[in-house]
């Protein structure tokens, strides 16, 4: 659109989950929902409309073997966006991807910096490698670094068990986690086991990735203190295959990942029925393709979250969490458009019909 164009949005606009307005207007890449001036001059869409859809554990910068390159960083950017993900979690990238905010073409990105593992205990170039005695001194450097959040591997396979344990000692991500609250960042941690997630919780952490360790035991735990979590279940879809090709050299673990799969669904389904709350993340960068949130957000339905809140979880629950406006008066104009209604079924989320960025339309 050229500058000064307008954009009429006629159908439904689902500014929240129990709010539904009849049209709204770009002007100037900005959501107003009075009837602009130049209105007779607007290009109109047609559909059901949600504010832009948030992948909150995704990595743009990363592949299976570590940091890629500016052009994959771009195209793994623009598969999020044409599937309608406008806003991302980067929830660790070793890349350094300032370039992509000054291009008004790619999704937002709020990021948490690169990762920190323990020593020999995470995928290889993907984190710095440290001991805790240089916990809290990484965490201030990547909470300086990133966007309001810290990236923690909480647990990995050790070596000497041949199963996943915790990667830090309780006291030492204590103090890293008051360190990056005093910086005024948030603390996320990759977690998979059980006894990785108590510790955590109680150290102050705000959020657990995956959290496939959840149990009747620390779900309240959760709840009480309001630590959101991101399932990735597209990821945990993975864990079969994994355990297939690590059985031989680690049969414990192996056995774990596989008990943990089994009853994912049911994890997420007790979490989200406690008041836990839950948001959409597809874990996509390293191994996995981008441009999935569509299908997270049908495996949030199949664990058993209500439409409306699997779709809260991508778009205006998401949107809160992270601090950045929905469809609100003067927001961006970042939406994505469909042919029908997505609280009657979330699948139409695959099918974006416009996808509009900055009061662009991209897609």
């Amino acid at each position: 659109m050229s500058e000064g164009a307008v954009l009429h949005l006629k159908g439904r606009v689902l500014v929240g989950p129990d709010e539904v307005r009849d049209e709204l207007w770009v002007v100037g890449g900005r959501v107003t929902f009075d009837r602009p001036t130049m209105a007779r001059d607007a290009t109109t869409v047609t559909g059901w409309a949600l504010p832009g859809l948030v992948d909150a554990h995704c990595h743009v910068g990363l592949d299976a073997h570590g940091p890629v390159d500016d052009a994959t960083s771009e195209k793994q950017a623009l598969t999020d966006r044409d599937a309608g993900t406008l806003l991302v979690r980067d929830a660790g990238s070793p890349s350094d991807t300032r370039w992509i905010d000054d291009r008004e073409d790619l999704p937002r990105i709020i990021r948490a910096g690169r990762h920190i593992a323990r020593t020999k205990r995470y995928i290889r170039n993907y984190a710095h490698e440290i001991e805790p005695a240089d916990l809290v001194a990484y965490v201030a450097r990547e909470a300086r670094r990133g966007d309001g959040w810290v990236k923690l591997v909480g647990d990995w396979i050790d070596r000497s068990t041949g199963d996943l344990e915790a990667c830090w000692p309780r006291g030492a991500v204590e103090a890293a986690i008051a360190e990056a609250h005093r910086l005024g960042a948030r603390v996320t941690a990759h977690c998979f086991a059980e006894d990785s997630l108590a510790p955590l919780v109680e150290a102050g952490i705000d959020c657990i990735e995956h959290a496939t360790g959840l149990t009747e035991d620390t779900i309240p735990l959760f709840a009480e203190r309001g630590v959101a979590i991101v399932p990735t279940l597209v990821n945990i879809a993975t864990f079969p295959r994994l355990a297939d090709g690590g059985e031989a050299k680690f049969p414990r673990w192996a056995v774990h990942m596989r008990r943990l799969h089994a009853r994912r669904y049911d994890t997420v389904r007790a979490a989200y029925d406690a008041g836990v709350p839950v948001f959409a993340g597809t874990d996509a960068g390293g191994s996995l393709a981008h441009g999935l949130v569509a299908e997270e957000v049908v495996e949030l339905t199949r664990a058993g979250l209500p439409a409306v809140a699997a779709l809260s979880a991508t778009t205006w629950g998401a949107r809160d969490w992270l601090g950045r406006p929905g469809l609100t008066e003067g927001a961006s104009a970042d939406l994505v458009v469909y042919e029908s209604d997505p609280r009657e079924d979330v699948r139409v989320l695959a099918a974006p019909r416009r996808v509009v960025l900055r009061g662009e339309v991209v897609g």
